[in-house]
């Protein structure tokens, strides 16, 4: 009886990491929808976290993305990589640091038309200390994340 429940907590631990690993291009840990359900082109167009509606969702890069128009989807169709959040929308500044870390939508700027998230308004006040230098450490670390 002891194997099976070693072999039980084996699978278990596979399973947990197969789905962690599938997570990691996109945000959308455990409901399958990126960046909490808020629109990314809304960011954009609007400046402001706004919440997107399922009525208006897209499948994209393994995730579901919601949006508050069917203008806003039709956007992101287009060009989906020029709305979603860097990094596969987790925390900018953890990225930065060589780890992934969830979202606060609220906490977000724009730089170089490209939008970045962070964990919360006090971690996007460490990662704005010095953006830049920050973006290009994430930028050399996303690569080396995915792959984990």
């Amino acid at each position: 009886m002891n194997m099976f429940i070693r072999l039980a907590a084996t699978l278990c631990a596979l399973c947990a990491t197969a789905a962690l690993r599938a997570e990691k291009p996109v945000n959308s840990t455990f409901t399958g929808v990126a960046i909490k359900g808020y629109d990314p082109v809304a960011y954009f167009t609007v400046g402001k976290p706004t919440k997107g509606d399922s009525d208006f969702s897209y499948d994209w890069n393994g995730a579901a993305w919601h949006f508050a128009s069917a203008a806003n989807r039709e956007l992101f169709k287009i060009d989906p990589a020029g709305y979603a959040p860097q990094y596969g929308g987790y925390c900018a500044w953890a990225v930065s640091r060589g780890y992934t870390a969830g979202i606060d939508p609220d906490a977000w700027k724009i730089v170089n038309d490209r939008l970045y998230l962070n964990y919360s308004p006090k971690v996007q006040g460490q990662w704005s200390e010095n953006i830049p230098d920050n973006i290009a450490r994430a930028d050399e670390n996303w690569p080396k994340i995915l792959k984990n």
